[in-house]
């Protein structure tokens, strides 16, 4: 049978990764995709607003239990966690009902390690890796960071074991962009022509020969400009240089984890988003996300944060035999489930 193809999309937190998956998915041109989340918290926070992207069936979820639920469009949603051979193994058996695979990576992944996988050989004989998108925050580049929020996500690598080199946030960006075969240039709706020209300038110098760079305001672009580049990635790593080619297995510092916040409370948007930059500020907290409940709204509120930076937006209404409540998941380090959530309740 033929390999399923698979594309990466890596890119930092915020970067737009989930919105451009999102788009992807509501035009997908009649292709049954799959999409891996690969998740870092105790809910499937991004899986669920993937579900929520009108392509979803809430009554035919009958493969929840193996983290793997149907989409309206023949489409699969899967948060890895980790859990990333099963899964794979799971979608390979299926392949004759897929037509692509997409991976969302994390905010902290190196792209490198995840398309040496694709070589095992319990994945090899079913599946490529396509293409690796890179997607760049255009606004923070223009502001000459790599993220919205340097501080946070230094912070957040800095505590990794394993990148003792001094500029690991660098080194980690250099990575995703000597990876990619395309880089998306999200949030460039926030900058002047003259910002994203800079920026296109000088993202073009740092990399490879011959790979492209794509506006993509809002996560839209073409979806046939994300499938289809054929590149069998994993084959041709050497072409691919990374800073940690040499170094052991990635692993992530024990004292970074996530708790979610359930709370039977409505909010008011900005004053909900004054207390959440308040808690950023107070506590070592990288990565806030999650649903609001809004008093005498009908609509479910979407709460995304890197730092102090914070972005939400109604996205769908809330369904009648639903629940109306708050859930946060907060990312950070050696973090106080009772300090945040009476922070939030105030």
């Amino acid at each position: 049978m033929h390999k399923i193809p698979v594309t990466v999309v890596t890119g930092f937190l915020g970067a737009g990764k989930t919105t451009l998956i999102r788009h992807l998915l509501q035009h997908n041109q009649g292709k049954r995709i799959a999409v891996l989340v690969n998740e870092f918290g105790e809910v499937g926070i991004d899986g669920d607003l993937l579900r929520s992207c009108q392509v979803c069936d809430e009554e035919s979820d009958a493969e929840t239990n193996s983290r793997i639920v149907e989409l309206t469009n023949g489409c699969l949603c899967c948060t890895v966690q980790e859990e990333f051979l099963p899964t794979m193994q799971e979608l390979l058996k299926r392949r004759d009902q897929i037509d692509a695979i997409l991976i969302e990576t994390s905010g902290l992944a190196l792209p490198k390690p995840l398309v040496q996988a694709f070589r095992w050989p319990e994945i090899r004989t079913g599946a490529t890796v396509d293409g690796v998108l890179t997607v760049v925050d255009c606004e923070a580049l223009a502001a000459g960071q790599f993220v919205g929020d340097w501080a946070a996500l230094e912070s957040q690598r800095q505590a990794d074991p394993n990148l003792e080199h001094e500029t690991p946030l660098e080194e980690l960006f250099e990575d995703q962009l000597a990876c990619a075969d395309l880089v998306l240039l999200t949030k460039t709706d926030r900058v002047d022509q003259s910002e994203q020209n800079r920026v296109r300038q000088w993202l073009q110098q740092e990399l490879p020969s011959g790979v492209k760079v794509v506006a993509c305001p809002q996560g839209q672009v073409s979806t046939e400009l994300l499938l289809g580049f054929n590149a069998a990635v994993e084959d041709h790593l050497d072409s691919r240089p990374s800073h940690h080619d040499s170094e052991e297995e990635h692993e992530h510092d024990d004292d970074i984890d996530a708790v979610c916040i359930a709370l039977d409370q409505s909010f008011e948007p900005a004053a909900l988003i004054d207390r959440l930059k308040v808690l950023v500020r107070q506590t070592e907290i990288y990565r806030i996300k999650g649903f609001v409940a809004v008093p005498n709204k009908a609509m479910r509120l979407v709460v995304q944060g890197v730092g102090e930076r914070f972005d939400y937006f109604f996205d769908r209404p809330w369904q009648s035999d639903e629940e109306r409540h708050t859930k946060l998941v907060v990312i950070g380090r050696t973090l106080d489930r009772r300090r945040i959530e009476l922070a939030i309740a105030g």
